[in-house]
């Protein structure tokens, strides 16, 4: 087992784990699928530059304010589910909000200097009726932000008590 692997591991668990406690303590969703990729990201990478942190901020915000404006438009109330039926026409309008949020969000994305893959994500559990209301976005921007700033956080306390050393090879 590399010392790589387990602190990164153990990063990534520890900044979703952060966010598991806000989630617990509000009752709201701080915690979604899309914040896996984001986390290990973050703890894989732990030194970088500050503006890959706001690329981070940028594409899920990007995704959630697309996915849902494809939701409103297209599928409003409406939900992925294994209930639907096949080749019914909220089947494909669910199943165009999902097209329509992944490409408008990606093109965005490259025009705003925000790419950040795991958005894709979070555009389409948005679109897809997941979680998409316009407090279920709030709260997927400010999880992903409270998610960069805990990551911030350590890596200060980190450097404080190790020095820059301490990230040596774990690269932006």
């Amino acid at each position: 087992m590399s010392r790589r692997g387990l602190e990164t591991g153990l990063s990534a668990g520890l900044l979703v784990a952060a966010l598991g406690g806000i989630a617990w303590a509000t009752g709201e969703p701080f915690v979604f699928p899309s914040l896996g990729p984001t986390a290990f990201v973050l703890a894989f990478r732990r030194r970088g530059a500050r503006a890959r942190s706001t690329r981070i901020v940028g594409g899920h915000a990007v995704g959630a304010v697309v996915g849902f404006a494809a939701y409103a438009l297209v599928a409003p109330g409406l939900t992925l589910g294994s209930s639907l039926p096949a080749a019914s026409p909220d089947t494909l309008r669910l199943v165009t909000s999902g097209a329509v949020s992944v490409a408008a969000t990606s093109w965005a994305m490259v025009e705003l200097d925000a790419v950040h893959p795991p958005a894709c994500a979070t555009t389409l559990i948005v679109s897809l009726g997941l979680l998409s209301t316009p407090l279920s976005v709030a709260t997927i921007v400010a999880s992903v932000v409270v998610l960069v700033g805990v990551h911030r956080a350590a890596d200060a306390m980190l450097a404080e008590m190790y020095g820059d050393s301490a990230d040596a090879g774990a690269g932006s």
